[in-house]
């Protein structure tokens, strides 16, 4: 396994939401093209040519392993070229690199995707095109951070909740609730992600725990509930030993001994596990933020057909099942469950893939912060001064 898989937004070099453009279309090589009217947007392939040799991804780390990528290629003839995105922000600046036209898709995670879409930098693509699309779990087939009006801007992929990861010889009770990253107890020995997004997380702790506040979204917020939230970790900041802005880091952490207990992904649990540290992590009662990342197709992509190829490909019961596993994450097609007990008995359940709906609706999916609440407000704090914010949070 990698080490320095990174799923944070930066906070140096900040994208700023642009309004949406017109979406350039693009028929997949040999395929027809369905109708549509100018106000529906681009017509849509409704069948896949012939390869066209190449495929360039933005990717995280990891996505795009020799035992998937290889077998993609003898299969296709596309090979892959990939660049690895150390945070959503440099992977919204690549996808506009050279105008656009560099890469053809991008695993865009929820705090990437809308601002790709607003910018026009993605387009529809097709589902139909996707067998396997229709064993996808129902909330990630037509998710709000990549599905807008009714059009699929990429296909979801994998998804992870975040966790309270916790030293079991050092902390006890074992914990039950976030509460205990605020708790001066454990002062000097908590670590968090280095990640404005880190907001979100304080927000919806205090949706379950100041109802007063009447927060419902954790992304969607007032400047009372965002200064709320703000306040709370600054509150947090002395109780901080380290940020992390690497899973390697916050492995190192706990590795040596310098923190107990800190938010964290189900990544670094395998790991520090796996070397015989006695850790657990767990999603709180008051549930939890977490990721969904989706592939997405360049509005310029030039190899489109490839593209398709790694859609239909990638969503595969095996191929998912071999990513969930490699990565330490959740497969969206609901059969590879087996396949993952296959390659590693009773990983299935390790990571929720048979999880009913319930545990899912506990974990509210990273989005971009944008001052658009819904129903025509737009009173809500945008990304810029999320960004801001975080900066003034850390000192």
């Amino acid at each position: 396994m990698k080490t320095q898989w990174r799923r944070i937004a930066s906070t140096s070099a900040l994208i700023a939401l642009v309004g949406a453009t017109a979406f350039l279309a693009a028929g997949c090589g040999g395929g027809g093209e369905k109708k549509q009217s100018e106000s529906n947007g681009p017509a849509l392939p409704t069948s896949i040519g012939k390869g066209e040799g190449a495929l360039n991804l933005v990717a995280w780390e990891g996505y795009a392993e020799p035992q998937w990528v290889k077998p993609f290629e003898q299969q296709t003839g596309c090979t892959v070229h990939t660049k690895y995105g150390g945070s959503s922000d440099e992977m919204v600046t690549l996808m506009r690199t050279g105008g656009g036209g560099q890469y053809d898709m991008v695993s865009a995670s929820g705090d990437a995707s809308l601002r790709l879409i607003r910018g026009g930098d993605v387009k529809p693509v097709n589902v139909d095109l996707i067998p396997d699309w229709k064993n996808f779990i129902g909330v990630l087939q037509s998710p709000p951070h990549n599905t807008v009006d009714g059009k699929h801007y990429g296909i979801s992929l994998q998804w992870g909740p975040n966790t309270l990861l916790y030293n079991t010889e050092k902390v006890s009770p074992a914990p039950t609730s976030w509460a205990e990253l605020y708790d001066p107890k454990w002062k000097g020995r908590i670590t968090i992600p280095d990640n404005a997004i880190q907001i979100a997380d304080a927000a919806y702790y205090l949706s379950k725990t100041q109802t007063a506040l009447g927060i419902e979204d954790p992304y969607e917020l007032t400047q009372e509930q965002f200064d709320a939230a703000v306040d709370l970790l600054k509150k947090q900041r002395p109780l901080i030993k380290q940020f992390w802005p690497f899973a390697s880091d916050e492995i190192e952490l706990f590795k040596r001994g310098d923190v107990w207990i800190g938010a964290s992904w189900p990544y670094q649990t395998s790991v520090l596990q796996a070397d015989k540290v006695p850790v657990k992590d767990l999603v709180p009662k008051e549930g939890t933020t977490g990721w969904a990342d989706t592939w997405m197709l360049s509005s310029k992509a030039k190899h489109p057909n490839c593209a398709y190829q790694w859609m239909k490909y990638i969503s595969t019961p095996k191929v998912q099942a071999q990513q969930a596993l490699s990565y330490g994450e959740t497969p969206v097609n609901k059969l590879a469950c087996s396949e993952m007990d296959k390659i590693e008995k009773g990983s299935c359940s390790k990571y929720h893939a048979n999880a009913p709906t319930s545990y899912y609706e506990t974990i509210k999916f990273w989005k971009t912060p944008s001052a658009d609440c819904g129903n025509g407000d737009t009173s809500c704090v945008d990304y810029t001064k999320w960004v801001t914010a975080w900066q003034e949070i850390k000192g």
